[in-house]
């Protein structure tokens, strides 16, 4: 491109952005012409139960091997579970949502293409490219935990005694992990070859690892004793505030669910497959992480409880079981596999649509005419997840992933509202808007309130009070303008649960530390120079393209 070219485009910014930031695309657009531009079609191979195989495969192993140890032991006490409860019920309600929107928008781009034909391009990318470092960071976690579990099967307990020191690097980054950095290689060629060839691996690691829970379960609760529960300092020494933060950490456990919504290019019946499979995968998994994490609870008190692989150290203590802790190292190892088989699955299949949109590189929205995957988009997520994994510590990960997650939710969430009413429904654009902003702050308003010295009770009740209100008024002067629903599945109870939704998602991020929010700031810039400077000009460039071809056509068609 001329230099004139360019200036010419930066001068065209202003005028770029009021065309662009907000223009919207129809699901028929999304799942038609949209789609083309990834050359071939991804191949239609999987029923329904891959796919609850795929969100359960997703979701299991992650965060309960991952996370649970940490926040037992540092934020939540014996009384985890009750935050993976409040997480489970956050994440179910979120999973109606994409439920829902995955019926409507059988497209592979999840979150990113329910924002964008709902607020716009600009509110679809930001969604898109949160929930893809989500995907990136999460996944370079959870890699690196895999590390730990396998070095414990063979009876190594030091944490990075299968990690190489390296001097002259910052602390937190001189830890080099290799063993993740194959896994992720790996799993990146085997995604390359068949989507289905995948999805039948994960089927046949996830049965294991189910009857692997179970054993863990059971196991665990008969070398356990009740008693633990209220050693040292009670069933909550941290108190309610460390349960609920415990609740914004372990939702990371849940990042999987939505990689269910990515297949839907490759279902072969969507609309019967996609509920199913995404919300009926979080009620599974929910159940087991509740029953795992107080089965690790009632074999030891909180405080003694490993940073690292927690499950089999806690067997390894266990007199006549140390055994166990072999087993378990090598269960955790084989659930992280398909844990991260999946993510890497989803995260693929966003970045792919993302290119479809022209906001990155076309090139990484090809998929392969013979495997039908999108193996650019897959490869380079791999390399960027394996370099993650080789230097940087999990604590470091951590304190960067669940905001991220937390706001695409709420977007999401946001988005069913306002499609369900405002573009399927005969109400104004203006009404509904008004409703998700005074939902928004009264949510803000009930969670800043706890976090005033501690706990301000008027101020919970009278904000929490308010949702409720603006919800019932807008529940009532909708539901009589509402356009007839459509025969596909939809959310029930709207707009409860999506207002639900966006109530707990706000809730759990102000839980989260500050660090997490200044980090998600840096990014969240990085995001808009992003589609300022490359975004905004590739798609505006692309459609006045387009325009000028159809004209030509057209001309041509009249003169012939």
């Amino acid at each position: 491109m001329a230099l004139r070219d360019v200036l010419l485009s930066i001068a065209q910014t202003p005028h770029r952005l009021r065309r662009r930031a907000l223009v919207t695309w129809t699901p028929a657009q999304e799942t038609s012409e949209v789609m083309d531009r990834s050359g071939a079609r991804m191949k239609r191979r999987l029923e329904w139960y891959d796919l609850v195989g795929l969100g359960v495969g997703g979701m299991l192993g992650a965060g309960v091997f991952v996370t649970t140890g940490r926040v037992a032991r540092d934020t939540a006490g014996p009384a985890v579970f009750v935050s993976y409860v409040i997480a489970g019920v956050s994440a179910l309600l979120s999973s109606f949502c994409y439920a829902e929107f995955s019926v409507r928008v059988p497209a592979a781009g999840g979150a990113f293409s329910y924002l964008r034909v709902t607020f716009g391009e600009l509110v679809g990318f930001f969604g898109g490219a949160n929930i893809l470092m989500e995907y990136v960071l999460s996944n370079a976690a959870v890699a690196r935990s895999f590390t730990d579990y396998l070095a414990s099967t063979f009876g190594v307990t030091e944490p990075d005694a299968w990690r190489i020191q390296v001097g002259g690097i910052a602390k937190g980054y001189n830890a080099l992990d290799f063993p993740a950095v194959a896994l992720i290689l790996v799993l990146t060629l085997c995604l390359c070859y068949s989507t289905k060839e995948s999805s039948m691996l994960n089927m046949v690691i996830t049965v294991f690892h189910l009857l692997f829970f179970v054993f863990i379960i059971l196991a665990g609760m008969w070398n356990g004793s009740a008693g633990n529960l209220v050693r040292p300092h009670g069933f909550a020494p941290y108190g309610v505030g460390g349960v609920l933060d415990g609740a914004a950490i372990v939702y990371f456990s849940y990042i999987g669910y939505d990689s269910a919504s990515t297949m839907a290019e490759e279902i072969r019946d969507p609309a019967r497959a996609l509920p199913v499979g995404i919300a009926g995968s979080v009620l599974v998994v929910s159940a087991l992480y509740c029953l795992m994490s107080v089965a690790l609870c009632v074999m030891l008190p909180y405080n003694e409880i490993a940073e690292s692989a927690p499950f089999s150290s806690a067997f390894g203590e266990k007199a006549g079981w140390e055994w166990a802790g072999s087993v378990v190292g090598a269960g955790a190892s084989l659930g992280i596999v398909a844990s991260l088989l999946v993510a890497m699955l989803g995260q693929a299949r966003y970045l792919c649509v993302i290119a479809r949109a022209r906001l990155v590189p076309a090139w990484l929205a090809k998929v392969h005419p013979s495997t039908g995957t999108p193996m650019n988009a897959t490869i380079f997520l791999g390399l960027c997840t394996a370099s993650i994994a080789l230097f940087t510590e999990l604590q470091i990960v951590f304190e960067m992933i669940s905001i991220g997650t937390l706001v695409v939710f709420y977007l999401v969430a946001n988005a069913l509202i306002y499609h369900r009413y405002a573009k399927l429904g005969a109400n104004r654009s203006l009404h509904v808007l008004v409703f998700l902003l005074l939902l928004t702050l009264s949510s803000l308003g009930f969670s800043l309130s706890r976090r005033i010295n501690g706990q301000c009770r008027w101020g919970m009740a009278l904000f929490g009070a308010t949702s409720i209100a603006v919800t019932t008024i807008f529940h009532f002067t909708v539901q009589q303008e509402m356009a007839e629903p459509p025969s596909e599945w939809t959310v029930p109870l709207m707009p409860w649960p999506a207002a639900a939704s966006v109530f707990l998602n706000v809730f759990l991020m102000t839980t989260l530390k500050m660090m997490s929010f200044q980090r998600f700031g840096l990014w969240s810039l990085v995001i808009i120079v992003f589609y300022v400077c490359y975004g905004v000009h590739s798609t505006y460039t692309a459609e006045e393209n387009e325009t000028v071809n159809a004209m030509i056509h057209h001309a041509n068609m009249v003169m012939s």
